[in-house]
């Protein structure tokens, strides 16, 4: 599979966890739920380690790659437990395309730290999705 078949498959994804997670939520604290969610993802991702054999690459890794990655993790937290809770108070249709903005920070975050290019298309895009995001926020 190329790199854009696995994006849009993340796409439809994080479009099916929104629903399957406002379903599930209903009744159960915030926190909790996102927990069993992590749980799940825990033990899915490690079952995909040690099914592909790929656990020899813990004894390679670099203390700055872990820093990394436990920064990365927190910040995985921090927006679910987040995305948890605008789920409990909101429906998902609003929800989630405020979520999505995600997209325009990261491609600022990569021009600014990773020194990125951005094309005035792939910029106009993102500015279009953010237009988009933010017209969900009016009416009831």
């Amino acid at each position: 599979m190329t790199w854009w078949m696995y994006a849009f498959a993340s796409a439809l994804a994080a479009s099916a966890t929104a629903i399957l997670a406002k379903v599930g939520i209903r009744g159960v604290p915030s926190n909790l739920a996102t927990a069993v969610r992590t749980t799940v993802v825990l033990v899915i991702a490690w079952g995909l380690v040690i099914a592909s054999r790929e656990t020899h690459g813990l004894r390679d890794l670099r203390a700055r790659s872990v820093a990394f990655l436990v920064l990365s993790g927190i910040g995985t937290g921090v927006s679910w437990l987040a995305y948890f809770k605008a789920l409990q108070m909101a429906p998902a249709s609003r929800v989630a395309p405020i979520d999505k903005l995600s997209l325009a920070f990261t491609m600022a975050l990569a021009v600014l730290v990773l020194g990125e290019t951005v094309t005035w298309k792939a910029a106009l895009g993102a500015a279009l999705m953010v237009v988009g995001a933010l017209l969900t926020l009016g009416g009831p």
